[in-house]
C-alpha cells in the first residue's frame, strides 16, 4: 500500500521532511486503510478506516460546541462497549446537514459491518457478526455541504479490500495525510511504555490547522494501544490527560462544531488486569499518553494556519489553575499580541494589555513578565536590565517563550499557540475557493 503522493507533495511547508516523524510500526489487532473518493476533485486519498478485529475497548471526548456535526451525534447516540471501526472523511465536515447528513452515516454503518462481517468469516477462526451500532465516525472539512454520501460508500469495498493485518511508518503516516485539510504537514507521535512487566504502545495521528481553541479537545485526534484497558479507565485518562495536552493549545480562538479526541484498545496484551485508574501499574501508561496528547497537540500548534512561530506561555504564582488559564489564553487569543510576535517586535504594551483584560486578580507590585530569558517587567514596572534590542533579536526565533508571574498564589498552567500572518488571512479568504 504505497504512499499517495499527492497530499504529502502538495505541502507548502519548505521544513516536512520524513525524518520529522516518529517510527511508527505495528499495533496488533488492528488494521488501517485509506482511499480517494475525490472528494477534493483529485486524487489525493481522503477516507481513512482503523478496523479492529476482535474489537476495541475505547473512549472519546467531543466539542462543546452547542451545534455539533452528524457524526459526533451519531457517535453520541452508540452505546456500544466496543467498536470494530472508526472511518473518518476529510474536505467535508458533515454539519449543518440535518437529516441527509445523519442518515448517510446510517448507510455507510450498514455497509461496513455488513462487509466487515464477511471479512471476519474469510479470516477469524470464531468469526463476529458485526453490527452498524459498532461503527463511529470522524468527519472534517467544511460546514454545511452536502455530505458525500455516494462517493464514500463506492470506497467501501476498496477500503474492505486493502485491509492488511500489519502496518509501519509508511501506513500511519499515509492515514495521517488522508484525514488532513488545511494542514500542512501529517501529524504523528508514538511512545512504548509498561504496564506491569508487559511493553505497551501508545501510536496517534491528528489533524488540525484552523479552528483550534480548546473547548474539551480541539481538533481530531486518535490514539491507539494494544494494552487491555476498561471503557471507563480510558475515559478518566482521556479526560484528565486532555486538560494539559488539547485543552492548552489555541491558534485562533475558535472551537469547531466537529472536534473529537479517542483512544482505543485493541485489548491484544496480556499484561496483568488493571482495576482503576488509581492502579500503579497505570504511572507508566498515564505518563505515556500525556507525552503523546502534548506531541500531537503542539504539532496542531506549530502547523497553524500561516504560522511562523510557535508560542509557548508559561503562566506562574496564580491564586487558581483557572485563573491561570484565563491569563494564558487572554494573552494567546490576542490578535494584537499574535501580529506583533509575527512581525517579531518585542511590543510588551499589548502583553500588558492581554494579562489585564483577563479578568483574575493580578499582585501588580510583583509582576514579571519575560521573553525569553530577558526580563521585561519586574515587580510591577519596567526593568532597569531591559534593552528592547536584545528581545528584538529574540523574537526573530522560531520557538518564542512567554513568562508571566502574577504572585497571586501558587498555581499555573502552560498555554500553547502561534502567531498571525498575512498566510493566515489568505488561507482563510481562499479557504472553499
Amino acid at each position: 500500500m504505497g504512499i499517495n503522493l499527492t497530499n504529502f507533495l502538495s505541502s507548502k511547508s519548505k521544513k516536512t521532511r520524513m525524518i520529522d516523524f516518529q517510527d511508527l510500526d505495528h499495533i496488533e489487532g488492528m488494521s488501517i486503510s485509506v482511499a480517494s473518493a475525490n472528494l477534493y476533485n483529485d486524487k489525493r486519498d481522503d477516507i481513512a478506516m482503523f478496523y479492529f478485529r476482535e474489537g476495541a475497548n475505547y473512549a472519546s471526548v467531543y466539542t462543546q460546541s452547542k451545534i455539533i456535526s452528524e457524526n459526533i451525534k451519531w457517535n453520541l447516540n452508540q452505546k456500544s462497549k466496543k467498536v470494530y471501526s472508526l472511518v473518518v472523511n476529510s474536505r467535508n465536515a458533515n454539519a449543518f446537514t440535518g437529516k441527509q447528513g445523519y442518515q448517510s452515516l446510517q448507510i455507510i454503518a450498514d455497509l461496513v459491518s455488513r462487509d466487515l462481517t464477511e471479512k471476519q468469516k474469510e479470516d477469524e477462526d470464531i468469526p463476529k457478526k458485526i453490527n452498524s451500532k459498532e461503527i463511529i465516525f470522524g468527519c472534517t472539512g467544511t460546514i454545511g455541504e452536502k455530505f458525500p454520501s455516494n462517493e464514500i460508500v463506492n470506497q467501501i469495498p476498496n477500503l474492505i479490500k486493502k485491509i492488511q493485518y500489519t502496518q509501519n511508518k509508511f501506513v500511519w503516516m499515509k492515514a495521517a495525510l488522508a484525514i488532513m485539510t488545511t494542514d500542512k504537514k501529517p501529524k504523528l507521535a508514538m511512545e512504548e511504555c509498561k504496564i506491569g512487566k508487559d511493553k505497551i504502545k501508545i501510536y496517534g495521528i491528528a489533524k488540525g490547522s484552523g479552528m483550534i481553541h480548546p473547548n474539551m479537545a480541539t481538533t481530531l485526534a486518535y490514539i491507539f494501544t494494544d494494552a487491555n484497558i476498561s471503557n471507563e479507565i480510558l475515559h478518566k485518562l482521556l479526560k484528565k490527560n486532555i486538560e494539559t495536552t488539547f485543552n492548552s493549545i489555541t491558534c485562533d480562538s475558535d472551537t469547531s462544531t466537529n472536534d473529537m479526541v479517542s483512544i482505543f484498545s485493541t485489548r491484544i496484551s496480556k499484561h496483568a488486569k488493571v482495576k482503576s485508574i488509581n492502579d500503579k501499574k497505570l504511572k507508566s501508561f498515564d505518563k505515556a499518553l500525556n507525552n503523546v496528547l502534548l506531541n500531537l497537540a503542539k504539532r496542531v500548534v506549530s502547523d497553524g494556519e500561516g504560522a511562523t512561530k510557535f508560542i509557548s506561555l508559561f503562566i506562574k504564582s496564580c491564586k487558581t489553575v483557572d485563573d491561570a488559564k484565563k491569563i494564558g489564553f487572554s494573552i494567546a487569543n490576542s490578535p494584537l499580541v499574535k501580529t506583533a510576535i509575527a512581525g517579531e517586535d518585542p511590543n510588551w504594551g499589548r502583553i500588558i494589555m492581554a494579562i489585564g483584560k483577563a479578568g483574575p486578580n493580578i499582585n501588580l507590585k510583583k509582576l514579571i513578565i519575560k521573553i525569553g530569558k530577558y526580563t521585561i517587567i519586574q515587580n510591577g514596572k519596567l526593568s532597569e536590565s531591559y534593552e528592547e534590542s536584545e528581545v528584538a533579536n529574540y523574537m526573530k526565533k522560531e520557538n518564542i517563550d512567554i513568562s508571566v508571574e502574577i504572585f497571586t498564589g501558587s498555581k499555573k498552567f502552560t498555554v500553547y499557540t502561534m502567531d498571525f500572518t498575512k498566510e493566515y488571512i489568505k488561507i482563510n479568504a481562499d479557504y472553499r475557493s
